[in-house]
């Protein structure tokens, strides 16, 4: 005997499946999920940058982690000067681990200068100039400094920390460690010069091109290399090796 098709008795053969009693707080724990995921990404862009898709936890670029570690840096050599300031100093100063400082500079002296923005690392170029003959370093150094100074490009960093000098006491603490420590100090340590007289060779030689590319004093601005050497080389040579 055949059921009538609106039986109520008949069970229903959709496909449709019942609703359960679980399925009701399953629902609202996937949407919980869905607005914490979404609080987390707002989260990362607030503390990564205006449209940043970074989650939070995650540094900077390179770029930018390396100019904060060389802001940090300069305030330290400023402030302590560089034989109070060391490596892990600076990297606490960044926030990031001394070995990020050291991956990216190498040194302290790496890190300074970077920092001053020096277009010669004195660290290759003095070696090399020590390894001539001893009465040739004074007309070597002065070669180097024409070669540098020279150098429209090279130049125009150093003038720049030279300005800031004069009107930025900051900056003058920076310049004078600088001068001081990193570009004199390992040529005083070759020729075991006195400190006076490796103050002096500094004074002579920074004045000199002054003169020469900045104030531009006639004959000086016009004199040739040749002509600078053999007049100031000797100088330079007496005030390193006596």
């Amino acid at each position: 005997m055949t059921r009538p098709v609106n039986d109520p008795g008949t069970p229903r053969t959709e496909n449709a499946k019942p609703r359960t009693a679980s399925e009701g707080p399953r629902a609202e724990n996937a949407k919980q999920r869905v607005e914490d995921g979404k609080k987390r990404v707002e989260d990362g862009k607030k503390r990564g940058g205006g449209g940043s898709s970074r989650g939070p936890g995650r540094r900077p670029g390179p770029t930018a982690t390396r100019e904060k570690i060389l802001a940090e840096a300069r305030d330290l050599f400023a402030e302590k000067g560089y034989d109070g300031t060391s490596l892990r100093a600076i990297a606490r100063a960044a926030g990031v681990d001394p070995a990020l400082v050291h991956h990216f500079f190498g040194t302290k002296e790496g890190v300074f200068i970077e920092a001053m923005r020096f277009p010669v690392d004195p660290a290759v170029v003095l070696p090399r100039v020590m390894s001539f003959p001893r009465d040739r370093f004074g007309e070597l150094m002065v070669r180097t400094f024409l070669d540098v100074w020279g150098d429209d490009e090279r130049r125009a960093p150093i003038l720049a920390m030279l300005r800031s000098a004069m009107t930025n006491e900051r900056a003058a603490t920076l310049l004078r460690e600088f001068v001081s420590t990193v570009l004199f100090g390992p040529a005083a340590k070759i020729t075991e010069a006195p400190k006076l007289q490796i103050q002096a060779a500094a004074g002579q030689m920074i004045g000199l091109m002054i003169l020469r590319y900045v104030v531009r004093v006639e004959p000086l601005a016009s004199a040739t290399e040749d002509e600078l050497i053999e007049l100031v080389a000797p100088t330079i040579q007496r005030y390193f090796i006596t």
